[in-house]
C-alpha cells in the first residue's frame, strides 16, 4: 500500500482519492509500482488544474460573455467531480466556485451596463421623435428640413435598441412626424404654384401695358406710368423662374424702346437748346457780380433784369438746367437777404424797442448807482456787493442794446 496526502494505493491496486465527503476510487493500478501509480494520477490532477488556471485566465484577461464562461465552469465542475486524479480537488472546486462569483458579478454589470444603455437609447430616440415632430410641425426650410430628417433616421438605426413596445411606439411616431412633414411640404408647393400662376397672371397684365405704352411721346406721363408699372411688378412678388425671365425680358424691351426714344428726343433738343445755355451763362456771370450785396434795392432791381432776359433766353439743355437755375436761384437768395436785413434796419415798431429798451437800462442803472452810494456810506457790505452784481450785469445789457440800437441808424 502506498499513500499520498490526497490519495493512496491499497493492495488490491485501487487507486483513492481524498475529498472532504470522504475517499472516492478514482482508479485501478496493476501494471507496476504504487508510486507510479499515484504519480500516473497527479499528472491527471495537474492536466485538471491547468485547464481551470486556463479558464481563470480567459474570464480575468479577456471579454469572455458570462454564459459562456459559466458553461466552461459548468463542465469543469463536472469534470472535477468525477475526475479521475489524485490532489487537492477541494481546492479546485473552491477555484471555480470563486470563478463563478466573478462571472455572475460580471454578468450583473453587463446587465446594469445594457439597462443603463437602453435608458441612453430611450433618451436618444425620444430626442430624434421630439426634433422630427418640430420639424414636421414648425420648419418651412423645406430642403434643410428634409435632410435633418433622413439625418435623424440614420441616427435611430445607429442607436441602441430599447425595448420592443417602446420601440415601436417611437417609431411610429417618427414616422407619423416624416408623413407629416411630406404632407405640408407638398400643399406649401401646391398653394406657391397657385400663387405663381397668380403673380404671372398680374405680370403679364404689366407687360402687356408696358408693350401698350413702348410707342408713346407723351415723354413725361409715361416716364410716370413706367416708374408706376415698375413698382407694381415688385409688388406682384415672383413667378416661376422661367415665366420671370421671360415676362422680364419683354418688359425691359418695351421700357428701353420708350426711353431710347425719349432720350434722341431730348438729345435733338438739347443739341438746339446750346445756344440758350450761353446766353445764360454770361447772365449768370452778370448775376454773380451783384455779390456780395451793398445796396439790397439796387441788387434787386438789376436782378429784376437779368431774370427777364433770363426768361426771354429759352430752355437749356437738361444736363445744365440744375447748375444754371440753382447758381441764379443763389444770387436771387443773397439779395432777398439783403433786403430782409435792411427792411429790419428801417423797422420803426423795432427801432422804438430798441430806444425803450435802452431808456429802461440806463433808467436802471441810475437807481442802483444811487443804491449803492447809499450802502456804501451805510457800510452795508452784503448790499453793496448784490448791487455791484446787479450794476455789471445791467450795463452788459446796456452794451448789448446800444448795439441793437446802432444798427438801427
Amino acid at each position: 500500500m502506498s499513500t499520498d496526502p490526497w490519495g493512496r494505493v491499497d493492495e488490491d491496486g485501487t487507486v483513492y482519492v481524498r475529498t472532504a465527503e470522504g475517499e472516492r476510487a478514482v482508479g485501478s493500478w496493476q501494471a507496476g509500482e504504487p508510486e507510479e501509480a499515484l504519480a500516473y494520477y497527479r499528472r491527471k490532477f495537474d492536466e485538471l488544474a491547468g485547464q481551470v488556471q486556463l479558464l481563470e485566465q480567459r474570464v480575468r484577461g479577456t471579454d469572455l460573455a458570462p454564459a459562456q464562461a459559466e458553461a466552461s465552469i459548468a463542465k469543469l465542475r463536472e469534470s472535477v467531480a468525477e475526475a479521475h486524479a489524485v490532489g487537492d480537488l477541494g481546492s479546485l472546486h473552491d477555484r471555480l466556485g470563486a470563478l463563478s462569483e466573478l462571472v455572475g458579478k460580471r454578468r450583473e454589470e453587463l446587465r446594469a451596463a445594457r439597462d443603463q444603455a437602453r435608458v441612453h437609447a430611450r433618451e436618444v430616440k425620444e430626442r430624434i421623435v421630439a426634433e422630427a415632430e418640430r420639424i414636421a410641425d414648425e420648419t418651412t426650410h423645406w430642403k434643410s428640413g428634409g435632410e435633418r430628417l433622413r439625418q435623424l433616421v440614420e441616427e435611430w438605426k445607429a442607436a441602441e435598441r430599447v425595448d420592443r413596445a417602446t420601440e415601436a411606439t417611437l417609431w411610429k411616431r417618427l414616422s407619423t412626424a416624416r408623413t407629416a412633414f411630406a404632407k405640408r411640404r407638398k400643399a406649401y408647393f401646391s398653394s406657391l404654384d397657385e400663387q405663381r400662376d397668380a403673380v404671372r397672371g398680374a405680370k403679364e397684365r404689366i407687360v402687356n401695358e408696358a408693350e401698350a405704352l413702348s410707342g408713346s411721346t407723351e415723354w413725361n406721363a409715361t416716364a410716370a406710368a413706367y416708374r408706376e408699372l415698375m413698382r407694381q411688378w415688385k409688388a406682384a412678388g415672383r413667378a416661376s423662374r422661367e415665366a420671370e425671365d421671360e415676362l422680364w425680358t419683354r418688359f425691359k424691351a418695351a421700357q428701353d424702346e420708350f426711353f431710347h426714344a425719349r432720350s434722341a428726343v431730348f438729345a435733338e433738343r438739347d443739341a438746339s437748346f446750346a445756344a440758350n445755355a450761353e446766353v445764360k451763362e454770361g447772365l449768370l456771370t452778370e448775376a454773380e457780380r451783384l455779390l456780395p450785396v451793398g445796396d439790397a434795392r439796387a441788387a434787386r432791381s438789376a436782378l429784376r433784369g437779368i431774370l427777364e432776359r433770363w426768361e426771354a433766353a429759352g430752355p437749356v439743355p437738361r444736363d445744365q438746367r440744375d447748375r444754371l437755375e440753382g447758381g441764379l436761384r443763389k444770387v436771387d437768395e443773397a439779395v432777398r437777404r439783403a433786403e430782409e436785413n435792411e427792411w429790419k434796419r428801417s423797422n420803426p415798431e423795432a427801432r422804438a424797442r430798441a430806444q425803450d429798451t435802452v431808456n429802461q437800462l440806463r433808467r436802471s442803472i441810475e437807481q442802483l448807482e444811487t443804491r449803492l452810494s447809499k450802502a456804501q456810506t451805510a457800510g452795508r457790505d452784503k448790499d453793496v456787493k448784490e448791487t455791484e452784481e446787479a450794476l455789471a450785469a445791467r450795463r452788459s445789457w446796456l452794451e448789448e442794446a446800444e448795439r441793437t440800437l446802432a444798427e438801427f441808424s
